[in-house]
């Protein structure tokens, strides 16, 4: 005679649920107490503590100021008062005057700004505190039509498209280099990512020390780009090849992303000073960029030299390592946020970090192949020489 069993773990049943649920219904009543007791202290209490950051300063027409600010303090916080250049100003405030936590408001200010001067922005809250910004150089900030988008769109061509394409016109020559000749190609591609990968790190911590409090903006760069480090690490692991190695052209296309996340950040920058009027900044940027990413188009290419892809994925190459270029620009000039600036530049250094990995991998094989150490002097020269372009290149873009 057979007994039938309940198999069915004690944990799984509509109870066991109840049970996980306790002590968050614990925790709840705990927050209720301190919310409404003040854990007893509500006699040390100090005065509030008033935060607010001011996120953006447009100059959308002759005659007006607009401030954008966010509350990243603990508590509402009132602003009744804003100063221009030193002098008290009237003012109109969108929603309200008083900001919630977490909370924004837009401060527009009928003030005769002058043309390519500096204006200097102080909101005073309830309390007397003070938070100041500043405009370097009052210029009206661009407004979204079609001859500047495509005039932003051709700026992020020439840094982003053009000089990946003329790099890869060193792909013929390549194609000629001999095993140990290649190893340094593709040790200097290492050399150039890594390059990349820290100049994209610093790039995306610049932009995440700019947002308020509650975003933690370093901490969140350094999660956003582990984590996308491991996703791209596993997605790769899924798919490879028939030999269990990713191809040649997969590779090409992933340094290909990997640089297009970084050139993205380049576009915010330069998009960023001419919206500011910052114009000289911006066209000295343009030049450095341009001059700076030639080297990518080698580093692309570089696994390929094997075998011709055709012109159809060179083209696509391009265009994902320097179209990003062009998105950036547009972004910065028009519509600048700095939280998708860093979560961006986050997803960009993971990227650049996978690609490190893999590259890094193909070395090790050739070296095998040619019965020598992973780290020798021909790849050692190459990492030093990619790190080496980069940084010296970047002396042009750097100020």
């Amino acid at each position: 005679m057979s007994v039938e069993r309940n198999t069915t773990p004690a944990g799984k049943g509509g109870f066991g649920w109840a049970l996980a649920l306790v002590p968050l219904l614990l925790l709840g009543l705990v927050l209720a107490y301190l919310v409404t007791t003040g854990g007893g202290l509500r006699e040390l209490a100090g005065p509030p503590l008033e935060k607010v950051t001011i996120e953006r300063i447009t100059l959308p027409e002759p005659g007006v100021i607009k401030v954008e600010v966010v509350n990243d303090g603990p508590q509402a916080v009132t602003i009744p008062q804003v100063l221009v250049d030193e002098a008290y100003w009237e003012f109109s405030a969108e929603p309200s005057t008083t900001i919630p936590r977490l909370g924004r408001a837009t401060f527009t200010i009928p003030y005769p700004w002058v043309a390519e001067e500096a204006h200097a922005v102080t909101l005073i809250t309830r309390l007397g505190t003070t938070f100041e910004g500043e405009i370097p150089a009052a210029v009206q900030t661009p407004r979204l039509d079609a001859g500047l988008f495509w005039r932003f769109g051709l700026v992020g061509l020439y840094v982003g498209v053009v000089p990946v394409v003329l790099g890869m016109l060193w792909y013929p020559w390549m194609r000629r280099l001999g095993r140990r000749a290649m190893s340094f190609v593709l040790s200097l591609t290492v050399g150039l990512l890594v390059y990349l990968a820290v100049g994209t790190w610093l790039d995306a911590q610049e932009f995440a020390a700019e947002l308020p409090a509650f975003w933690q903006g370093v901490p969140a760069v350094i999660l956003v780009a582990l984590i996308a480090l491991g996703v791209l690490l596993v997605v790769g692991n899924r798919r490879p090849g028939a030999s269990g190695e990713r191809s040649p052209l997969s590779l090409a296309y992933q340094i290909a992303l990997g640089i297009g996340l970084h050139n993205l950040g380049e576009g915010l920058a330069i998009g960023a000073a001419f919206s500011a009027g910052e114009a000289a900044l911006g066209t000295f940027l343009v030049l450095g960029f341009t001059l700076h990413n030639i080297t990518e188009g080698v580093g692309i290419v570089a696994p390929i030299v094997r075998q011709n892809p055709g012109l159809k994925h060179f083209a696509l190459l391009a265009l994902l390592a320097g179209g990003p270029a062009i998105l950036g620009t547009w972004i910065g000039g028009f519509a600048f946020n700095p939280v998708l600036a860093a979560l961006f530049l986050a997803i960009g250094v993971g990227a650049i970090l996978q690609v490190v990995w893999e590259v890094g991998r193909l070395v090790a094989k050739d070296s095998a192949r040619l019965e020598l150490p992973t780290l020798n002097w021909v790849n050692l020269g190459g990492f030093v020489a990619g790190v080496a372009v980069m940084y010296l290149t970047a002396f042009m873009v750097k100020f």
